[in-house]
């Protein structure tokens, strides 16, 4: 059996602990110099079984120079972990120096640690690839040992994950005794892990580690008296609830799906805080120092409750955490799994949870998590495909780094998971696109980014080249931002403020610049938690004034949606499907499934309803694919242009999560009835044939991806020194190449990544494609003769207003009456 170094083994003592079967694992495997793969629970002490390894070693042996790398998916996770790290370091008086290094991290340590880094440095995969495209990197990784991934789910399977693949095999050529530690609490196929891990080193074993035990998480769902909605994601009807419960516990995390959420909810709870608790905002467009004043007040114990979205739930230590709430439903159990382990984060103690569903739909979908988080059930996606945009980026980063021969790098990326299948000749077509921009733009001198030495050797074109890139590095993009700062607040009259600008004022965060094309000056919104009015906006920088208002808009923010996993939908389907199970479910929802069953029919597991009825002067056709929003708007968009070639004029349709209705003026049912339209034909899988690239020859999505890939890439700088382009500037710049490069070399590499990324993100071509086959020959009609119960969520999303606070929740509520009462009518009881 392995043993600890005294010091190590006295410090376990004094603390009262033993320590873990794991964590003695974690250190075995390094002492036979392996890499690991390490999958425990929550609380289980994954973060010191990765760093005991370290710990082990500096104190066996003085090293000089950088010994290990922990890199995480969140800056704040980062920060964390240095501080829990500290902690033993300093108790056991050990000459060890650890340092944070994000983007977040002052010029001055970000420049001294590139020659004089400390012994442990935590950082993320965006410092790693800016550190890598410095001369110095051969000299500051050299000494390297241990790489520690923290939760390394959560990276691979996104363009991140690629851009930390392409580090670490870079990182296997500087330093090839380096060995990897990777822990995640949350993994769905162990052995795709273990094999990225393993393939930058595939000379040395890695082993799969796992860790015993774990108290069973204590789950539930809201239940109160207040109405149910039938649709929207608010959650208005349970904030008394959730205030009460708040009350009721020590700290309390608040999860929700996105920014706007959050914004809605934190107003929400705020409005009835008649104890005036101290409940805080969490979310990424906040500012830095906000954030980092919301987690300090955490960590010593001074918040009674924190609203936040993901930038809360991997792995951070939140001390008295003893309730977490998933406002709207999880949409895969592995993330509500993660989320669930901020409370009581300790493996003997269970976690409680409890789940809030938006909606009746929603409830649904917080059963079938209940059940699967139950199950210790996982649905975490696999690691991805490399992009070529991503690839772009790191030859250009290796270049600024140093020369290189093309057959050396190539070699080297082929130790990268995501690119071990990459064939040569693409590598060589993405190294000229880097070089000259390609066949289209080569006569253009500032796409010229690569020159040949005699020698044969790649080497940037100019110093220029190094700086744009560094300044551009990474693989995030959102939308483009602007800073929001708040000036001095003056008088206001019904919600619109007068006079010139004040001046001065401290910046709340980022927002997207898309948001504030729809507002005029005055306008009030929430941002931060509070009320603003919209001042004006110069360059980069919009400017607020706090400001009081009834109805206030909610920012919609287009990031942070999740899609519903597969594997829950599946449960979903299973749910509707079984009556025995409805008697848990509110009696809202029970009775709603049991008057769909009456008056229509209710979607089996395996096959498809499609309802078809009239209402007005239209007709609709609405399906239940369960299969999430995006592959049904993208069902939606190709069955539109079905139904045209059948001449069955169609006029629009309308996706939720769970449904998908299209409306027009043809009679759809007789369509169908008399032969003229077939269901098996109008949902056939060749619709992802020439239909899909028809429709995305003409679609302003294709645009809106290669815009992406064109900043990814470096073919589109978004920073220069000293200034930040608009996002008005870039989408002109994108749209202009995007139409040159597909009228003259239509299958340029931006062009095919492009289609790639539209395809498995804003399209889920590959899920659509899965439901298409599984209801071949498993149509279902039901041609009604007016709207069915099941139908009315998606049909109250059909030419929805922008109605904002109570007002929104009110007219839903009476929409939603007024179908029912239409479903239901004339049909006995």
């Amino acid at each position: 059996m392995t043993n600890l170094p005294p010091i190590i083994a006295d410090w376990f003592a004094t603390k009262g602990w033993s320590p873990r079967a794991h964590q003695l694992d974690v250190l075995n495997s390094w002492e036979q110099g392996a890499s690991a793969l390490l999958i425990a629970p929550t609380g289980a002490g994954k973060t010191l079984a990765g760093f005991l390894p370290t710990l082990t070693d500096l104190i066996e042996g003085k090293h000089e120079g950088l010994h290990t790398l922990y890199i995480s998916p969140l800056k704040a996770l980062a920060v964390d972990v240095a501080r829990n790290l500290t902690i033993p370091i300093m108790e056991m008086k050990l000459p060890i120096k650890v340092e944070t290094r994000t983007g977040d991290t002052p010029a001055s340590r970000r420049a001294r640690q590139r020659t004089d880094p400390p012994q442990i440095l935590l950082t993320t995969p965006e410092q790693m690839a800016l550190l890598l495209s410095h001369p110095e990197a051969a000299r500051m990784f050299g000494s390297l040992k241990r790489i520690v991934l923290d939760e390394l789910h959560a990276l691979v399977t996104s363009k991140r994950g690629d851009l930390l693949s392409l580090a670490i095999a870079r990182l296997s050529v500087l330093a090839p005794s380096m060995r990897i530690t990777a822990l995640s609490a949350t993994v769905a196929r162990p052995d795709l892990l273990r094999d990225w891990i393993g393939q930058p080193a595939p000379q040395a074993p890695t082993h799969l580690l796992t860790a015993q035990g774990g108290a069973q998480p204590v789950l539930s769902i809201l239940r109160t008296d207040e109405r149910l909605p039938w649709a929207g994601h608010s959650a208005n009807y349970s904030h008394r609830a959730l205030y009460d419960t708040i009350k009721d516990h020590k700290t309390t995390l608040l999860f929700v799906n996105t920014r706007s959420q959050a914004e809605m909810l934190f107003q929400g709870l705020w409005a009835i805080n008649d104890d005036m608790l101290p409940i805080a905002l969490h979310h990424g467009s906040l500012s830095v120092e906000q954030r980092r004043k919301v987690e300090a007040a955490m960590v010593s114990g001074n918040l009674k409750a924190v609203v936040c979205t993901s930038t809360l739930d991997l792995g951070i230590d939140w001390g008295d955490v003893d309730l977490v709430v998933q406002v709207g439903a999880p949409k895969g159990s592995s993330r509500m799994l993660q989320r669930i382990g901020r409370a009581n984060h300790r493996l003997d103690e269970p976690s409680k949870a409890m789940l809030v569903p938006s909606n009746r739909f929603e409830v649904l979908e917080c059963e079938a998590a209940l059940e699967a988080v139950a199950e210790n059930q996982q649905d975490s996606e696999d690691p991805i495909q490399g992009g070529y945009d991503v690839l772009a980026q790191h030859i250009l980063g290796m270049a600024c780094a140093a020369p290189f021969f093309a057959d050396d790098l190539y070699e080297e990326i082929q130790h990268a998971w995501p690119y071990k299948d990459l064939p040569r000749a693409q590598f060589d077509r993405i190294l000229d696109f880097v070089a000259t921009g390609g066949y289209a733009l080569r006569a253009y001198e500032r796409y010229a980014r690569l020159r040949k030495t005699g020698e044969g050797m790649w080497r940037i074109a100019n110093p220029q080249v190094a700086q744009q890139y560094r300044l551009n590095v990474g693989t995030i993009v959102e939308e483009p931002m602007v800073k929001v700062r708040l000036v001095r607040s003056r008088s206001f009259k019904k919600g619109q403020t007068t006079g010139p600008i004040g001046r001065g004022g401290r910046v709340l965060g980022e927002m997207e610049e898309y948001f504030f094309g729809t507002l005029a000056i005055g306008d009030t919104f929430m941002f931060g938690g509070e009320i603003v009015a919209f001042e004006g906006m110069k360059d980069n920088e919009v400017y607020v004034s706090r400001a009081q208002s009834a109805d206030p808009k909610i920012p919609s923010y287009m990031g942070g949606k999740f899609p519903l996993s597969t594997y829950l939908a599946q449960r979903v389907r299973r749910i509707m499907d079984t009556p025995e199970d409805w008697p848990k479910l509110p009696d809202s929802v029970s009775d709603w499934l049991r008057l769909q069953q009456f008056a229509s029919v209710l979607p089996s597991r395996n096959s498809l309803l499609v309802e078809t009825f009239p209402r007005g002067a239209q007709n609709y056709l609405v399906c239940y694919p369960f299969e999430g929003r995006l592959a049904h708007q993208t069902l939606g968009m190709l069955l539109t242009r079905r139904l045209e070639r059948a001449r069955a004029r169609p006029l629009g349709f309308v996706a939720s999560e769970y449904a998908l209705a299209i409306w027009g003026l043809g009679d759809l049912s007789a369509l169908i009835r008399t032969d003229r339209l077939s269901l098996d034909d109008l949902f056939s899988e060749d619709m992802l044939g020439d239909d899909l690239e028809d429709w995305l020859d003409e679609s302003a999505l294709m645009k809106r991806t290669f815009r992406n890939c064109a900043i990814i890439s470096g073919l589109i700088e978004r920073r220069h020194p000293g200034k930040e382009k608009t996002g008005r500037q870039i989408t002109m710049s994108s749209d202009l190449i995007y139409d040159v490069l597909y009228q003259h070399e239509p299958d340029h590499i931006l062009i095919q990544a492009t289609r790639r990324d539209a395809a498995r993100g804003l399209l889920d071509i590959e899920r659509l494609g899965h439901m298409l086959r599984r209801i071949r020959t498993h149509i279902v009609h039901k041609p009604l003769d007016r709207i069915s119960p099941l139908a009315v969520p998606v049909m109250l999303d059909i030419g929805k207003e922008p109605i904002f606070g109570e007002g929104r929740e009110s007219a839903m509520a009476d929409a939603a009456d007024e179908l029912m009462r239409e479903a239901l009518a004339g049909r006995d009881s």
